[in-house]
């Protein structure tokens, strides 16, 4: 799996709430959200329009920031 970092204009544990969900609906995702930094992290088959696409559906701004090297 490709892990992607995703930006999405998080405010609070609610916003956080609504992308977990959508993922979570998605299917087969493992992510990391990083609240603080308004970051999404995703382990993930699917390319990166389907994801950004899935993380638009919670209305926040989102956008793509890149690979993210495997630590």
């Amino acid at each position: 799996f490709q892990k992607h970092e995703f930006f999405v204009d998080m405010t609070c544990e609610g916003c956080s709430n609504a992308v977990t969900r959508v993922l979570h609906r998605l299917g087969g995702e493992s992510f990391d959200i990083d609240l603080p930094n308004k970051k999404v992290c995703i382990d993930s088959e699917h390319n990166i329009d389907t994801l950004l696409e899935t993380l638009k559906k919670t209305g926040k701004n989102a956008s793509y920031l890149g690979e993210k090297s495997a630590q």
